[in-house]
C-alpha cells in the first residue's frame, strides 16, 4: 500500500493504479492480460471487489473499485498477491516468451530489494488510491481510463480497445 495515501473511506469508490515493477512492458502479450483478468474475476467472486472501471496497458492497470463488505486495503494486496503468483507462473510456463529470464531476473531484482518480498515482486509498492467522492470525479476518472489506449496511439477511438471497460 501506498506510504503517503490511504483508504479512509471503505464505502467509497476508488480509483487505483497498478504498475509494473521499473515499469516493465509485461502485458503486451494476451495471455498475461488474460491471467490478470482472470485474477480480477477470482477477487470479485471471493474477495468482494466490485470493478466499475479498469483498463490494461502494456505496464499498469487502471482499476475503478469498490467493496461491500472487506476493506478495501485487503482486497487490494490480494489482488496483487494472486495477479503476481499466477503471472509469474505464467512466465515461468511460457516457453514462447522470449524475454523469459530477463523478465524472471528483473522481478527477482525488485523482489530482493523490496524486504516485504522473498524473491519476486511483480507490483510496484504503491497504488495511489484516490477517492471518487463524487459523480464529476467518477466521470473524469472514466474518461481518463477508457482514453488511455487512445493517447498512448494504441487505438483511434476507445471503444476499439479490447482490453477495458
Amino acid at each position: 500500500m501506498s506510504r503517503k495515501y490511504k483508504i479512509a473511506d471503505q464505502e467509497s469508490l476508488y480509483f487505483v493504479t497498478l504498475t509494473v515493477v521499473y515499469w516493465i512492458d509485461l502485458f503486451v502479450r494476451n495471455e498475461y492480460r488474460e491471467l490478470l483478468l482472470d485474477s480480477i474475476r477470482y477477487c470479485q467472486a471471493n474477495k468482494g471487489l466490485k470493478v466499475f472501471g479498469w483498463c490494461i496497458m502494456t505496464s499498469h492497470v487502471h482499476l475503478i473499485i469498490g467493496t461491500t463488505d472487506k476493506p478495501m486495503q485487503d482486497i487490494i494486496r490480494d489482488l496483487k498477491r494472486y495477479t503476481s503468483i499466477a503471472l509469474r507462473k505464467g512466465i515461468d510456463n511460457n516457453t514462447q516468451e522470449s524475454r523469459k529470464h530477463w523478465l524472471q531476473w528483473m522481478m527477482q531484482q525488485a523482489g530482493k530489494r523490496n524486504s516485504n518480498n522473498i524473491d519476486w515482486q511483480l507490483w510496484q509498492q504503491h497504488n495511489h488510491p484516490i477517492e471518487l467522492a463524487n459523480g464529476t470525479m467518477l466521470l473524469q476518472k472514466l474518461n481518463y481510463i477508457h482514453n488511455n489506449p487512445v493517447q498512448a496511439g494504441f487505438v483511434g477511438d476507445p471503444e476499439a480497445y479490447t482490453y477495458s471497460s
